[in-house]
């Protein structure tokens, strides 16, 4: 009997220590009511409590938690049923809102996020469905977000994790997708030959013209060149005659110098006659001055030799 009242003693002493003394995990919280209303929050660490007057409600895990929500069969707004896939991150920010303010506010998020997203798909053609997860994803955490601010929950991020169409629906977008793949490679084929063809009649028209440059070029400095040389060679000739002009009006001076210049000119007049005597004709026919000159040859000769004596 003893040891059945000891034992009956223990086992109210543990149970008034389990309740008056809580441990609370890091990123924990406990919601305190005191007979039966919100009295105070848990925090983490050790905390006591009065046995039977005050207890814990519930605990809320204040981590980021995530929620799936069940494969969704939609309808587009061109009639096209289609299965969405969703996952939803959350946060409890409000302990005190999140145990009062909704009986449970993962079932809470789960509902709003399949009406949203049925009116959401509702709004959207099947191709815009496919291409705007993240379209979707962002109306249905604003949707969220106004509906779970009152319940203590913050939504940290909605993803949609796949969306489905019928079978037959695959098929036809699979045929699409080779049709415009196939089309895709004909037109950079086509679009690659066309600039093939440019190149290389811009590579053709580039040679033509280098070539017709590199024709002018050579026929300008030609003709610079020709042009040069002619003018070298008048140059030289002009020079040539001066020279010649030179020593003739020297030779005149000289001659001139030594008075002999009418039998000067007589004595070219005879050394001319010489010349054309050594031409083909057998007879020449000299002037009658001609011949009075010639009658002075005597003294012509005369003359010259006086001045070979005198050398």
């Amino acid at each position: 009997m003893e040891w059945a009242i000891i034992g009956i003693v223990i086992a109210v002493v543990v149970v008034f220590i389990a309740l008056t003394i809580k441990i609370v995990p890091q990123q924990r919280v406990g919601v305190v009511e005191r007979l039966g209303k919100f009295h105070r929050l848990l925090t983490p660490g050790l905390n006591i409590l009065i046995p039977i007057i005050d207890q814990v409600r519930t605990y809320h895990d204040l981590r980021i938690q995530q929620a799936n929500v069940p494969p969704q069969t939609v309808i587009t707004k061109d009639n096209v049923q289609v299965q969405i896939d969703t996952i939803i991150f959350y946060q409890v920010v409000g302990p005190e809102e999140a145990t009062y303010g909704i009986s449970d506010y993962v079932y809470g998020v789960r509902n709003i996020s399949t009406a949203t997203m049925r009116q959401i798909i509702g709004k959207l053609e099947l191709d815009e469905t496919l291409s705007g997860r993240e379209k979707i994803s962002s109306d249905i955490r604003l949707a969220l977000d106004e509906a779970t601010e009152k319940w203590g929950v913050r939504i940290e991020r909605v993803e949609v994790i796949d969306i489905k169409p019928p079978l037959d629906i695959q098929e036809a977008m699979d045929k699409q997708m080779k049709a415009e793949r196939s089309k895709r490679a004909i037109v950079l084929e086509a679009e690659a030959a066309k600039q093939d063809m440019i190149l290389r009649a811009e590579g053709d028209k580039q040679s033509k013209i280098l070539k017709a440059e590199g024709d002018k070029e050579a026929r300008i400095r030609q003709a610079e060149g020709f042009r040069q040389a002619q003018e070298l060679e008048a140059l030289g000739q002009a020079k040539a005659i001066q020279a010649v002009a030179e020593a003739e009006k020297t030779r005149i001076a000289l001659i001139a110098s030594a008075g002999l210049d009418e039998r000067v000119l007589a004595y070219q007049s005879f050394e001319a006659l010489g010349e054309i005597a050594k031409g083909p004709a057998n007879k020449v026919f000299l002037p009658t001055s001609a011949v009075e000159t010639l009658g002075s040859l005597g003294a012509i000769a005369e003359v010259f030799k006086a001045s070979k004596d005198s050398k």
